[in-house]
């Protein structure tokens, strides 16, 4: 009845609690690197987006050609972030099909 009902509900929410603490973890461990320009500019961030290096060669530092430099950063940033999403996207796959809940 209603009692069974909410103790589902509730482990239910318990197990969704866990799972975003586990994503959150998965998320801080995660790295990707992305790199622009042939390698010229590269960059790693985390599950978070948080950018954890960022390499530039020197040989593409003038100061006749800062755009350049800045879109090739810009470039590198953007591909990790969309490099991320996809393992992130993986990640959230491989627990949602471990989870049955029921009517996903």
């Amino acid at each position: 009845g209603d009692v069974a009902r909410a103790m589902n509900i509730q482990a239910m929410m318990q197990q969704a609690k866990e799972m975003q603490e586990r994503l959150q973890k998965q998320m801080a461990e995660t790295r990707v690197d992305a790199t622009a320009g042939g390698g010229m500019v590269s960059v790693t961030v985390n599950g978070a987006k948080q950018i954890q290096s960022l390499t530039i060669d020197p040989e593409v530092v003038s100061k006749d050609d800062v755009g350049m430099l800045q879109d090739l950063i810009v470039a590198a940033v953007n591909d990790a972030h969309r490099k991320i999403d996809d393992a992130m996207k993986q990640k959230m796959g491989g627990l949602l099909s471990g989870l049955r809940l029921p009517g996903l």
